[in-house]
């Protein structure tokens, strides 16, 4: 059977210019998705019906698969199959009678102010071009709040260090200028002083390199994350986006406005950034519980 599967996954890329990062997870999510239909043996794409899915759905739950997981992978299956429409390659959406798991919940992880400044300011970092390079990157994580891809396209041309801002290249290709405070403007030039000395001849625009001179990769971004993270959190998630998360809670706790923190983290709504502001809104429970007359037990009067 003839899914289209490469042409979809074509469009991702060329036309609607979505990351490589991404391309590979809706590869990933519709080669499962085709492995799934094939003891079905239909002949074609447009037999596809919503039965299939849901029951798609159900091997997933059975397999103690995520909700949040699931419907990621449902949201793809949503692109594919309107792509497969407008291309007239199926005249009904199977899509449009299922119904997504409902998802509890979460909110995000993130490093305590406390352990950042431990990590960024007590921790040993390891010697020569690699340590420097490890502690720039995440203190440009934790005083930006950008994703890690957007880290791993920097080029040494998007900092502004007399201005202290980094042009930020985000989802959709929307570019954003992100500040940062001095000290961390004083740690890239320190950072670029280490990466000319390491690599005098280095041909790559590349903001940060591996030890042998090549651009970083995900793997490695993510890697010297968690490694440090870990010195200092014991949190299940100690990733790139833990820094981000830590970015945008400390910004908020610390009376930023709201809007101002959907613009630095580059969210297209504020629905994105609003999550928060949980801790605001937990802090703001306590104070009235403790302080509001109305608010305490009959029972607890003196």
């Amino acid at each position: 059977m003839i899914l289209y599967i490469d042409l979809f996954l074509d469009r991702l890329q060329y036309e609607k210019r979505f990351s490589k990062h991404t391309v590979d997870a809706y590869q990933t999510d519709l080669r499962q998705w085709s492995e799934y239909l094939e003891p079905f043996a239909l002949e074609n794409v447009a037999d596809v019906r919503h039965t299939h899915i849901r029951g798609w759905v159900v091997r997933m739950m059975e397999a103690k698969t995520g909700a949040r997981s699931i419907n990621r992978k449902l949201s793809c299956l949503k692109s594919y199959f309107k792509f497969l429409l407008t291309r007239g390659y199926i005249t009904l959406n199977p899509m449009q009678k299922v119904i997504s798991p409902k998802m509890g919940k979460r909110l995000p992880e993130t490093a305590t102010e406390k352990s950042m400044v431990q990590l960024l300011e007590e921790v040993t970092f390891a010697d020569g071009y690699e340590g420097v390079r490890d502690k720039t990157m995440i203190d440009l994580f934790y005083q930006t709040g950008i994703r890690a891809g957007e880290l791993q396209a920097l080029k040494t041309t998007d900092l502004d260090l007399s201005k202290n801002m980094v042009k930020v290249l985000g989802k959709g290709n929307k570019e954003r200028l992100v500040p940062f405070g001095p000290g961390l403007a004083a740690a890239l030039q320190n950072y670029l002083d280490a990466r000319k000395t390491a690599f005098p001849r280095c041909a790559f625009p590349d903001l940060f390199l591996t030890v042998k001179g090549k651009p970083a990769y995900r793997k490695l971004i993510y890697n010297v994350v968690h490694e440090y993270l870990s010195l200092v959190s014991d949190a299940d998630r100690r990733s790139p986006h833990v820094l981000r998360h830590s970015f945008a809670t400390h910004l908020s706790d610390h009376g930023a406005d709201l809007n101002a923190v959907k613009e630095l983290l580059g969210h297209a709504n504020l629905a994105a950034t609003q999550i928060y502001m949980h801790n605001n809104i937990e802090k703001l429970k306590k104070v009235y519980a403790q302080a509001h007359p109305k608010a305490k037990n009959k029972d607890d009067k003196a």
